[in-house]
């Protein structure tokens, strides 16, 4: 009796552990991109379905580079797919999700990254 109490306790214990929501990162975005070189400014747009996410991110709307991510748990991981003759200022980012924020380091730290949730 007191092994099956205990093994319902744990079940219950790790029911309040386990995240309360799912990182959502639909929507557009505010971009600072921070490097030695200086400071980057631009805009994204992305939709998740499920862990997958697409998109794009760029200087603004009318000159975007596609995007391809997955989000597991509350780390989303961003590659960049730049068109023929085109440069982009990542190959890949990896961020951490909060709400509206996302921060973290653009091609294995040779930069920051920072994505704010705006509402257009």
């Amino acid at each position: 009796m007191i092994e099956r109490l205990g093994f319902l306790s744990m079940l219950l214990l790790a029911s309040f552990v386990a995240p309360a929501w799912a990182a959502d990162v639909t929507g557009n975005w505010r971009v600072r991109i921070s490097t030695s070189g200086g400071e980057i400014t631009g805009k994204a747009s992305l939709k998740q379905t499920a862990d997958r996410v697409t998109g794009w991110v760029g200087p603004d709307e009318n000159d975007p580079s596609p995007v391809n991510g997955v989000l597991k748990g509350n780390k989303l991981t961003i590659k960049t797919s730049p068109q023929p003759g085109r440069t982009v200022a990542f190959d890949q980012c990896d961020v951490t999700v909060n709400g509206d924020k996302m921060v973290g380091t653009i091609d294995t730290d040779k930069g920051k990254i920072e994505f704010v949730r705006t509402t257009q």
